[in-house]
């Protein structure tokens, strides 16, 4: 009865062998910092690649594509539909390399990436014409195998001035008189606009889109060009405010037709647009972003 009571006793008050062990505190694990930067180095190296294969974000820094895109426009970028060249990773760190992969032509009213060769900074514009074509701008009329290029009615459109300032970081049109001389202008709303005089351009294949005219310009004639094979022309639809193949690398253009090669992608849609105009105070966030931007295609439309 007394060595059952002992057991009795150990086994309820007094812990076993197991139970001290468990019991035991236990040292915190170290940090396998091999492993955490190893799961860096892979995310980043995915995020790298889906931007070099798949697509990637661009920001819109100049007004060279007004009406369609203003500044502060954040839109997606597309890499597969051409192929991929040596301008398709993210830094633009490789040296020319003929040809592309799986390559296929754009069509004409594309919006595309393009980085000027000898620069690494991209440049976004519209394919007017392709390998083969004569092209020509005669009073800022395209002229396109020998066909001026159909323009609709002159009509305006009047873009919300936000800000018009240089103190503004990241401003979007700032219907500067020197650029758009008369155009800005208070609407009913008190607000500020700056209204730009447009023509709907048509190309042979249907597909239209806006350009601003804002008068004579230094790219209003451009002569009859041949396009050589493996070569494309891109425009701004801001005819007068932009730099591209109408005009020399030394100002800053894409020095006449553009080895498709240093295409890097096609324009596919607004994610969001900012304004600039927000700041660090929470109650300035609501100015920051430019409503009913998000989703809108960068696809030209075509006509039924």
């Amino acid at each position: 009865m007394k060595d059952d009571l002992a057991l009795s006793t150990t086994e309820a008050g007094e812990p076993g062998e197991s139970e001290r062990a468990t019991a035991s505190p236990t040292k915190p694990a170290k940090t396998d910092w091999a492993s955490e930067l190893r799961g860096i180095f892979w995310l980043i190296l995915a995020v790298l690649g889906f931007h070099t294969f798949i697509a990637k974000p661009f920001y819109i820094p100049s007004e060279s594509m007004l009406p369609g895109l203003l500044v502060g426009d954040q839109l997606v970028v597309s890499k597969f539909p051409y192929g991929w060249s040596f301008v398709s990773p993210t830094f633009h760190v490789l040296p020319f390399i003929h040809g592309r992969l799986l390559g296929q032509l754009p069509e004409r009213g594309d919006v595309v990436i393009v980085t000027p060769p000898g620069t690494e900074t991209d440049y976004i514009k519209r394919l007017i014409a392709l390998p083969g074509d004569r092209i020509a701008v005669r009073d800022g009329i395209v002229i396109l195998n020998g066909v001026p290029l159909k323009r609709g009615p002159l009509h305006y459109v009047d873009i919300p001035n936000y800000g018009g300032a240089p103190l503004v970081s990241e401003p979007g049109v700032t219907c500067d008189p020197l650029q758009y001389p008369g155009a800005l202008h208070t609407g009913a709303d008190g607000k500020n606009y700056c209204r730009l005089p447009l023509y709907t351009e048509t190309l042979p294949n249907g597909r239209h889109y806006e350009t601003v005219d804002l008068g004579p310009s230094p790219g209003d004639n451009y002569p009859e060009t041949l396009i050589p094979p493996g070569h494309v022309f891109l425009m701004g639809d801001n005819r007068d405010r932009s730099a591209d193949s109408r005009f020399s690398l030394a100002e800053q253009g894409l020095g006449g037709p553009v080895p498709w090669e240093y295409l890097g992608g096609r324009a596919e849609f607004i994610t969001f647009s900012k304004t600039g105009l927000g700041s660090w105070n929470p109650l300035t966030w609501g100015q920051s972003f430019r409503g009913g931007r998000a989703g809108t295609s960068l696809h030209a439309e075509r006509d039924k």
